[in-house]
């Protein structure tokens, strides 16, 4: 019984986290600052669940810090995603092979 009474307290929150600001913000959104603050929320938020999964994903955080240089330089270069998160692998194999070795 717990069990069907979290789901319902999980759908009831789910749906409220949706429906609300549909009903609070009925008017469109005028301030520049707002839609700016708006426009970065979810890069914002990609970023913060990202950057620690990152670095607790290897063994190493060296390594990882390997692979996210490799990412950070491809991704800057303007290269696609699997080319990126091709070089930003096998950067991590490599740095965690030699480091293996030494």
């Amino acid at each position: 019984m717990k069990t069907y009474c979290y789901i319902a307290v999980m759908a009831v929150t789910t749906y409220l986290i949706r429906m609300v600001p549909l009903v609070l913000f009925q008017k469109e959104i005028r301030s520049p600052f707002i839609k700016s603050f708006l426009y970065y929320v979810p890069y914002a938020c990609l970023t913060a669940m990202t950057i620690p999964a990152i670095f607790t994903a290897t063994r190493s955080p060296i390594s990882a810090a390997c692979g996210f240089l490799v990412a950070m330089v491809l991704g800057w270069n303007k290269k696609s995603l699997p080319v990126v998160a091709g070089f930003a692998c096998a950067s991590v194999m490599i740095a965690e092979a030699l480091m293996k070795l030494i």
